[in-house]
């Protein structure tokens, strides 16, 4: 989960550079997705300013960077 990953190709506007992470309980999630997030209770979800969610991660520091490293900016919300 070190790898850039290119957000245009998700049709993310380049101008709006916000994205808002928040944690996501594991056990509201589809089954592939609760057996890949393994033994975690808490994943973190990447979503765009029109609430389509960009990204799934394992945890906040994960999530922060992966913003970053795609010259965006990161906005908790709680």
């Amino acid at each position: 989960m070190d790898t850039k990953f290119n957000f245009g190709k998700l049709g993310v506007k380049m101008n709006d550079r916000v994205v808002y992470v928040k944690s996501v309980d594991v056990s509201g999630l589809p089954d592939d997705v609760r057996e890949a997030a393994g033994n975690r209770e808490q994943l973190f979800a990447l979503h765009d300013s029109d609430g389509q969610q960009l990204a799934l991660v394992a945890d906040r520091k994960m999530a922060f960077m992966l913003a970053l490293q795609n010259d965006m900016r990161p906005v908790t919300v709680h």
